[in-house]
């Protein structure tokens, strides 16, 4: 089955440990978009920490898509218009912080201006997430937020506290919302409706791509979702154990340019 769109996740796929796109990555995507191959950033990061990979991977012409939010926006990169955007609402927000504060985590939430905070003292790994994807923190009290368009939120800690967290999340947060966890640190909140795999299929929907006719390419739980759905599930080597289970193939670690392996080896051949 021939490979007409690639979704491909970022930080440790589709990017270097040291945040660089190597020469070969960047040459296998140019030879798949040339040859007609819709190649999707898909990705928990803000539209904000993505534009500039767009840019260098010439990604932003007519045709071209890009997935945020681990799912809860979907973009025409060259017009930039919506194609889904799953939101929260104020009271989600609300009753997220609130656990957020009962179960003594950091919390920020993202839109697509800037990254909030109604931690006073605000957590290191808020400021981590604001370098990477390069976005402005505010402080604001719950009571400021009732304006903000909420897309995605974060529970952000250090890697013990966040984990004693979570086991004290209650089970009805988890019929209520797509929950998952990105890095040892991150704990991301979405809509529930939203998830990398039904924004994939929602785009190729859109497209008339048969999902057979798929392919997703990651390596942390949050791009479960995605391999789940897709035809030809391919997860790296440096991978998480978890979701190996679920490959088709497994590539080169994202050190080794294992996503230009995957596309050479899978979709180019």
């Amino acid at each position: 089955m021939t490979i007409k769109l690639v979704a491909v996740d970022i930080d440790g796929t589709l990017i270097t440990d040291d945040r660089k796109i190597t020469s070969e990555v960047f040459e296998a995507i140019q030879d798949a978009k040339e040859q007609g191959v819709k190649v999707v950033i898909t990705t928990g990061r803000p539209i904000a920490g993505v534009q500039d990979l767009l840019t260098e991977l010439n990604l932003k012409d007519e045709g071209d898509y890009v997935i945020t939010f681990n799912g809860a926006l979907v973009q025409d990169t060259a017009t930039r218009q919506d194609i889904v955007k799953d939101a929260l609402v104020y009271e989600d927000y609300l009753e997220i912080e609130f656990l957020s504060r009962q179960l003594g985590v950091h919390m920020h939430a993202i839109t697509k201006e800037g990254i909030y905070t109604a931690n006073r003292n605000i957590g290191k790994y808020t400021i981590h997430e604001a370098t990477l994807v390069g976005m402005p923190v505010f402080y604001r009290t719950p009571e400021e937020m009732t304006d903000k368009e909420i897309v995605k939120i974060m529970m952000i800690d250090e890697p013990s506290i966040l984990d004693e967290a979570i086991a004290n999340i209650p089970p009805a947060f988890y019929d209520k919302y797509t929950i998952v966890k990105s890095k040892p640190f991150y704990l991301e909140i979405i809509n529930k409706t939203a998830s990398k795999g039904s924004a994939i299929v929602h785009l190729a929907e859109k497209l008339g791509i048969s999902m057979k006719e798929t392919m997703a390419i990651g390596d942390e739980e949050n791009d479960r979702a995605m391999l789940e759905v897709v035809g030809t599930p391919v997860v790296m080597e440096n991978g998480v154990d978890s979701i190996k289970s679920l490959a088709r193939h497994i590539t080169k670690s994202n050190n080794e340019s294992g996503v230009a392996y995957a596309i050479r080896e899978w979709v180019l051949k």
